[in-house]
């Protein structure tokens, strides 16, 4: 039987894209690890164009231009890049041009992630969806 929290413990804190992230830290140094490293930051990226996290367009753009000079430091394969380039400069318009990047960044980076990432990403992707056929 479960005993119900004291009124003064700290509620747990929900970290989104866990499976991305667990993804990113067993990976070795290089390849695997980069790509679920940017895979997770345009994921983070995306999930800030829903409007209910209340981020304002000019402060997109501020984060997709920090964001491409980070993706710009990374050895990704050819492939990869360009998706996830392109998903980055999406993160600052809508969630409609933000779910079609998502879907690119799906279909390139599912060889690197296991699972439970790739089934992230395509939540991500259809709550983008969602949200694009609201506006």
């Amino acid at each position: 039987m479960f005993a119900p929290n004291p009124p003064y413990a700290i509620r747990p804190l929900a970290f989104r894209f866990a499976a991305l992230a667990a993804v990113a830290g067993r990976a070795p140094m290089g390849g695997q690890r980069e790509v679920a490293l940017a895979t997770y930051v345009v994921a983070r990226l995306a999930q800030d164009t829903l409007s209910d996290r209340g981020l304002a367009p000019s402060q997109r753009a501020e984060r997709a231009t920090a964001a491409r000079n980070w993706l710009a430091a990374l050895a990704l394969p050819a492939p990869v890049r360009g998706p996830l380039a392109r998903a980055i400069e999406a993160s600052a318009e809508d969630p409609a041009a933000m779910a079609a990047a998502m879907r690119s960044v799906m279909a390139v980076t599912a060889n690197y992630l296991d699972l439970g990432a790739r089934s992230e990403v395509a939540q991500l992707a259809g709550t983008l969806d969602s949200q694009a056929l609201v506006e």
